[in-house]
């Protein structure tokens, strides 16, 4: 068995990255792991959980209050990857995008020994891909993932340059049934 998961799926909300997550998982006969699901625990470690999160928005904002965040998502990408070795993990938007250099560092660092970092996204074109994104969220989540203030975070972890230097491999998925991208994926990882 690995000593680190296999696969860890990165990207932004709505991309499909817990769709896939557990297709591959079902085709690899791997465990799954969503940290969005997990996350609390490993939050809690650092002094932090949801309900202090949604009180910081209320007080501050929704984008300072996602920088203070950031430690403890920083934090809950280093356990998950230790804590779940040889699975396939989804992390969630935030927990791939770090505005400190030194978060993004020990993230890069925790996934450096994972066989494939997976950034999903819908298709090259960012503006086209953050369209998409905010349909889907907006379908699923009920949310466009603009802030009060007119920060749109959607385009903020389409762009990021982070997320393409922490992928081994760029996945785009519109338009595609997600057993066609599995299958697709399944042929880029080689055998499982």
């Amino acid at each position: 068995m690995r000593e680190a998961p296999w696969m860890v799926l990165i990207g932004p909300a709505a991309a499909g990255k817990s769709t896939l997550g557990e297709a591959m998982a079902s085709a690899t006969g791997r465990g799954f792991v969503d940290i969005d699901a997990i996350g609390g625990d490993y939050y809690a470690e650092v002094g932090w959980d949801m309900d202090r999160l949604r009180s910081r928005i209320r007080q501050v904002g929704r984008v300072a209050a996602e920088r203070e965040w950031e430690p403890a998502r920083a934090h809950a990408v280093e356990r998950v990857v230790v804590d779940h070795p040889d699975a396939i993990v989804a992390l969630g938007a935030g927990h791939s995008h770090y505005t400190r250099p030194e978060l993004f560092r020990r993230v890069r660092s925790a996934l450096a020994s994972v066989a494939h970092v997976v950034l999903v996204l819908p298709c090259p074109d960012q503006e086209r891909s953050v369209q998409v994104l905010r349909r889907r969220s907006l379908a699923t989540k009920q949310t466009d993932w603009i802030s009060a203030d007119g920060h749109d975070f959607l385009a903020e972890w389409v762009r990021d340059p982070g997320n393409r230097a922490l992928a081994t491999i760029v996945l785009h998925t519109d338009g595609e049934l997600p057993a066609r991208t599995r299958t697709r994926l399944l042929t880029m990882c080689g055998p499982a």
